[in-house]
C-alpha cells in the first residue's frame, strides 16, 4: 500500500496543476505581509477603534499571530477550490487519459487502488494546509514577532502570548480536516465522470450553494436545513479563538466532518468497484 501511495503522490506532483495552490498561497501571503508591514497599524487601529475609549492597549499587538489569524480568515474559504483542482482529477484524469485498463493490470485490487489514490489526495490537502501554516504563521512570526492576539468577533477576545499556539495548532488541524472533506467530495465526483473539469465545478458548486443556504437564516426553510449541511461545520476552527472553547460543538463538528469523509469515500469505493472501465 505504501508503494501505491508513493506512486500516486508522484503522479499528483508530476502535474503542473498540483503546484497552483502552493504558488497561489506563496504569492498571496507575502503580499498580505507586505501590506500589513506598511498599513498594519491602521488596520489594528480600525479593529480596536471602539475600545480605545475604555481601554489602553500596550505591547506588540501587531504581531505574527494577528497576521496569521487574518490570513486564516481570508484564505481558508478559498483553499477548497485549490484542493478540488487536484482531487477532482485523481480518477477522472485516469479516465480522460485512457489509463484505466493499464491500472487494473496491476496485481492489486480496485479497492487498494482507490484507497491509495484517496490517501494521496488527503496527503496533498494536508501539505497545502501545512504550506499555509509555514507562510502565514511561521514567516509572520519571523517578520512581526510575537505578542498577545486580539480577535474581534461578536465578542472581543485578547489572548495571552502563552495561550495562543495550541489554539492555532487545533485550528489548522480542524482546517485540514475540512479540506480533507473537500478532497473526498471531489474524489467522489471524480469517480462519476471522465473529465476532471466536472468534479472541480461540481465540488465548488455544492460548497457555494450550501454556504449560501447556511447564510439565509432569515428564511425558515433554509434555517431548518442548515444543521444538515456539512459546510456549516467547516468553520469549526473558529471555536478555538473563543473563550471558553465550546468543545461540544468542536467534537460535534469533527464527528460530522469525519462522517462525511467516510460516506464519500465509501460511495467512491462502491462506484469504482462496479464501474465498467473495460468498454
Amino acid at each position: 500500500m505504501i508503494s501505491l501511495i508513493n506512486i500516486e503522490l508522484y503522479k499528483i506532483f508530476k502535474k503542473w496543476r498540483s503546484y497552483i495552490g502552493f504558488i497561489a498561497i506563496g504569492i498571496l501571503v507575502p503580499i498580505v505581509h507586505i501590506a500589513m508591514f506598511f498599513e498594519g497599524q491602521h488596520t489594528l487601529s480600525h479593529l480596536t477603534e471602539n475600545l480605545k475609549q475604555n481601554f489602553v492597549f500596550v505591547g506588540n499587538l501587531l504581531n505574527g499571530y494577528l497576521i496569521a489569524y487574518l490570513i486564516l480568515i481570508s484564505l481558508i474559504v478559498q483553499i477548497p477550490f485549490l484542493i478540488a483542482l487536484v482531487a477532482g482529477d485523481l480518477l477522472a484524469g485516469e479516465a480522460s487519459a485512457g489509463t484505466y485498463r493499464m491500472l487494473i493490470t496491476r496485481p492489486v485490487s480496485r479497492t487498494k487502488l482507490v484507497t491509495a489514490k484517496f490517501i494521496a489526495g488527503i496527503i496533498y490537502s494536508n501539505l497545502l494546509v501545512l504550506w499555509l501554516v509555514f507562510t502565514s504563521l511561521g514567516i509572520g512570526i519571523i517578520i512581526f514577532g510575537t505578542g498577545e492576539l486580539i480577535v474581534v468577533q461578536s465578542t472581543i477576545y485578547v489572548f495571552a502570548q502563552d495561550d495562543i499556539l495550541w489554539r492555532f495548532a487545533l485550528a489548522y488541524g480542524s482546517g485540514a480536516l475540512a479540506m480533507s472533506l473537500v478532497a473526498s467530495l471531489a474524489f467522489l465526483f471524480s469517480s462519476l465522470v471522465e473529465n476532471s473539469i466536472g468534479p472541480i465545478i461540481s465540488t465548488m458548486a455544492v460548497i457555494i450553494i450550501f454556504t449560501i443556504i447556511s447564510a439565509l437564516t432569515q428564511v425558515e426553510f433554509f434555517k431548518m436545513l442548515k444543521p444538515y449541511l456539512f459546510t456549516n461545520y467547516m468553520q469549526v476552527w473558529r471555536y478555538f479563538f473563543e473563550q471558553p472553547v465550546d468543545y461540544y460543538l468542536v467534537f460535534k463538528s469533527w464527528g460530522i466532518l469525519i462522517g462525511h469523509i467516510v460516506v464519500f469515500f465509501s460511495a467512491t469505493l462502491i462506484i469504482f468497484n462496479r464501474k465498467d472501465i473495460l468498454s
